[in-house]
């Protein structure tokens, strides 16, 4: 993972896309709620929205999206409906496998992904194979994550990883300590969006983030379309994104990277 600095196509005149975009799902059981529906229903909607917002990072040219779909705070829900959020993911990963591969996308999983029930696990474990040699887009699942728990582990990974002698332990940059977080091989995300009009993090991506820019959609996530989603990204495009420098700083960086 590379430290956070300008890109090229960050300093590109006309629009910009993010390259990577991760987003809180939020919003499920309020959306039930309003319907006088189940919190279940809501989330079976909210499957859907996934589904329709995968298309749209095709469609759109991002060509990384994570969603936070299952956090290890989750747990803590009422055991009924922890079982069914293990279902719908199950039956998720059953029905879209087939899509992902017509589409070409690549599905990557983050998180402490070997305390998931089995048979998700399975099924999880099958997705990514039969998806593993896509490289345009990838849809990265964050289950049973964590930031401060990624740290951790991370923490203690690196750890082993000097007292087996294959680091240095005064190397402490961030390009090596970030070898050993779940995202290794995933561009830090350009974007994260939060849905529902929550304005927290939530124990998201909080190292892999701090270069990101935020939105915070009003929009509940079973509401959430395409067209909120290309606006986020519209939006993006609009903010100047300095990485600690000023403005006056970037203007000839900008400029030799307009006459490439």
């Amino acid at each position: 993972m590379p430290a956070a600095s300008p890109s090229a196509q960050s300093l590109s005149p006309g629009p910009v896309l993010p390259v990577h975009v991760a987003i809180i799902m939020d919003g499920n059981g309020r959306w039930a709620k309003q319907r006088g529906l189940p919190r279940i229903e809501g989330h079976r909607r909210g499957v859907e929205t996934v589904r329709a917002i995968t298309h749209a990072m095709r469609e759109l040219g991002i060509r990384y999206l994570t969603l936070y779909a299952f956090s290890v705070e989750n747990w803590n829900r009422p055991p009924d409906e922890v079982r069914a959020l293990m279902g719908l993911l199950e039956y998720f990963l059953k029905r879209e496998t087939r899509n992902l591969v017509k589409d070409r996308v690549r599905l990557l999983a983050i998180g402490r992904t070997q305390e998931l029930p089995a048979v998700v696990r399975t099924q999880l474990e099958a997705a990514i194979q039969a998806t593993a040699k896509f490289t345009d887009h990838t849809l990265v699942l964050a289950l049973n994550y964590g930031a401060r728990t990624e740290v951790v582990d991370a923490a203690r990974a690196y750890a082993a990883a000097v007292a087996a002698g294959r680091e240095k332990l005064n190397d402490g940059s961030w390009a090596t300590f970030s070898r050993y977080l779940y995202t290794a091989d995933i561009p830090d995300p350009d974007l994260i969006i939060r849905t529902s009009g929550e304005t927290r993090v939530s124990n998201f991506l909080l190292l892999q983030g701090a270069y990101a820019e935020f939105i915070f959609s009003p929009v509940l996530w079973p509401d959430f379309t395409k067209t909120e989603f290309a606006a986020a990204c519209a939006e993006f495009g609009r903010r100047e994104r300095r990485y600690g420098l000023t403005s006056e700083q970037l203007k000839p960086v900008r400029a030799a990277a307009a006459t490439k």
